[in-house]
């Protein structure tokens, strides 16, 4: 009998929380987070966090979240920098797709970002993907149109608004960089 592998095993949610330290889930495989995050990627989503949240102050039916878990099966939950959710009632973690996802990338987890979170963000119908790269203080934005990311475009000082929420916001990205020029 050959030895064990990390592919002989399927680890659940159940499985997750009772982990040390920061994890994703895909498919029942754990995947390390990166250390803990620079300070140019907290102020970075702390800056998203605070231009998004002032605009939903007095909206009842979304609210903006920092690392929160996204439950999307019992063998996949992940853990976005930035959500905005609309009509959320979960307690202990996100129940239904975002209407916005914001991911900061780092040299570790790029790949995850641009390629398994991509297509799995855009299989769970999360309506907006942003892609914040901070060594080149720019972001790339998708929408969901049908089935598919479009790309709305890559944005260094420009402005976005996301129209078609239950509370239209929009995101300055001039303003997410400022600090950082």
């Amino acid at each position: 009998m050959g030895a064990l592998t990390l592919a002989d095993v399927n680890y659940t949610y159940e499985d997750y929380q009772q982990w040390d330290g920061n994890w994703e889930l895909f498919d029942g495989v754990p995947l390390a987070m990166s250390p803990a995050p620079t300070l140019t990627h907290q102020r970075l989503q702390s800056e998203i966090i605070r231009l998004l949240g002032n605009q939903l102050e007095e909206c009842q039916q979304c609210q903006v979240l920092g690392e929160v878990d996204y439950k999307i099966s019992e063998e996949t939950v992940v853990r976005p920098d930035v959500v905005v959710t609309c009509g959320e009632t979960g307690e202990a973690y996100l129940t239904k797709a975002p209407e916005i996802i914001v991911e900061i990338l780092s040299p570790s987890t790029i790949k995850r970002d641009e390629v398994f979170k991509f297509d799995l963000y855009e299989k769970e119908r999360v309506l907006y993907y942003i892609l914040v790269y901070p060594n080149d203080l720019k972001a790339k934005l998708y929408k969901l149109d049908g089935k598919a990311y479009l790309k709305q475009g890559d944005f260094l000082n420009q402005s976005y608004t996301f129209e078609d929420l239950p509370c239209p916001i929009s995101l300055d990205f001039e303003k997410v960089f400022q600090r950082f020029h």
